[in-house]
């Protein structure tokens, strides 16, 4: 079915069809020479379209994030890899070098991650400038959740939902679902979203009847116990089904591997490529400053709650009060050379040790010094939830203007959330675009880098 508005339907087939074409003609430049065309390009083509549904390469939406295409341009590569290599394994007649094979591969792939990027970004300027692809909405209640979907809707227009009609749900109290069902229809309105905070069970059922017999799309917003606000997975104990309320990527076994390996490979690059010369010269400015040690050492909270000393390049003087105070604007604690440490965040370089050893990882949620953790943890809602994974060099939080001081409760509480949120969204991929922006913004500079 080919719907206007809503979707199109063309353009997923279309995708399918220039990535193909895009295949055919990187083989015909590299691979001619060492394929047959016809069976080669029946192979490839069935090939590429079984692997990108196990992958779901086409499954994307206006509301999908750009990492998350970076994470299925990845899938992809390896896939297709694996299904190259198996087929020139095969037909061992036809030897090839395995450099030309991943040649083919590598080309192949950015060429389609281009085409797929530049599709992605035209829909939204499509959406944007000219008003297609768009979807009608409604949003039924009236409370904060509502009003800050009204404003998305009404802002972010790139995402193509235009926003037809508020309706109080005081309006269903008084005359009932029939008027608001006869609108929808009368304005071909695509998706409704509803505010379970606001709804009776028994005109959810109505609802729920009245879009699965007109092909419209229904959609919850969370409840005010803020359960559906979380992100919840569907599990069976037999045919029981059971809910999680959270789920952990890093905590998957092969994520972890990823994770471990990318700390490893990375902080030994820069304990030998930076630390193995820095910290001799580094060393002789702290000693030359004050006195006291080149190295400070304080307890952290990490994973699971578990004390670890975390190791920074000492920028204070020696205090008494260094575990239980943190680090003010203008404190006279700070040296001239601890300064710039701080504010260039050098400083921090000691902790690739601590990720070394296991204890950290290049990116999480910052740790605390414990008397801090303790008093956080009576004091902020889900702040314990930092723990179930390992703290880190920067983090989410940090990039997105919460690191250095906490000077009022709101600093500590949106920390919290985009710790939560990097811990139920972790990638590779996140992961590096935030070690991106954390050199970008110690080149830019920051006024809490003090």
């Amino acid at each position: 079915m080919f719907k206007k508005g809503r979707y199109s339907g063309w353009i997923r087939p279309l995708a399918y069809i220039a990535d193909i074409c895009i295949l055919y003609i990187t083989a015909y430049f590299i691979l001619l020479p060492y394929i047959n065309e016809v069976n080669f390009g029946v192979y490839i083509t069935i090939g590429w379209l079984l692997i990108s549904l196990a992958t779901k390469f086409y499954v994307v939406y206006r509301y999908t994030h750009a990492t998350d295409l970076f994470i299925l341009l990845a899938k992809q590569t390896i896939m297709l890899g694996l299904i190259l290599y198996a087929y020139f394994g095969y037909h061992t007649h036809s030897w090839i070098h395995s450099n030309t094979i991943l040649k083919f591969t590598l080309i192949s792939m950015v060429l389609v991650s281009i085409a797929k990027f530049t599709l992605f970004y035209l829909l939204k300027k499509y959406r944007l400038y000219l008003k297609g692809n768009v979807r009608r909405v409604v949003i039924l209640g009236n409370n904060a959740k509502t009003k800050q979907l009204e404003s998305f809707f009404n802002q972010r227009l790139e995402y193509g939902y235009v926003l037809d009609k508020v309706i109080d749900t005081n309006e269903i109290e008084e005359k009932g679902l029939e008027p608001i069902f006869y609108y929808i229809q009368k304005n071909n309105i695509e998706e409704i979203y509803v505010s379970l905070a606001e709804i009776e069970n028994e005109y959810i059922h109505k609802l729920i009847d009245f879009v699965d017999n007109n092909l419209i799309v229904l959609k919850f917003l969370p409840d005010n116990k803020d359960i559906y606000s979380r992100k919840l997975t569907m599990e069976y104990y037999g045919v029981l089904p059971i809910v999680s309320l959270r789920t952990i990527p890093v905590d998957e076994p092969i994520n972890k591997v990823i994770k471990r390996t990318f700390d490893i490979i990375v902080s030994l690059l820069v304990i030998f490529g930076v630390l193995s010369w820095f910290t001799p010269l580094v060393a002789i400015l702290i000693k030359l400053d004050s006195k006291g040690p080149v190295f400070f050492k304080q307890k952290r909270n990490g994973l699971d709650y578990e004390e670890f000393y975390c190791y920074k390049f000492r920028s204070m003087k020696p205090n008494p009060t260094a575990d239980l105070h943190q680090v003010t604007r203008g404190d006279q604690r700070i040296t001239r050379v601890g300064k710039f440490l701080r504010k260039t965040s050098l400083d921090e370089l000691p902790q690739f040790m601590n990720v070394l050893f296991g204890d950290m990882s290049i990116v999480g949620p910052r740790p605390h010094m414990v008397s801090h953790t303790h008093m956080y943890a009576s004091r902020i809602d889900k702040f314990m939830v930092r723990h179930f994974i390992k703290p880190g060099i920067t983090g989410l939080a940090q990039v997105s203007g919460y690191r250095g001081e906490v000077e009022t409760e709101k600093d500590i509480i949106n920390r919290v959330k985009y710790d939560i949120f990097y811990l139920e969204n972790w990638s590779l991929f996140l992961d590096i675009k935030i070690i991106f922006l954390t050199v970008y913004n110690i080149i830019k500079g920051e006024d809490k880098a003090y």
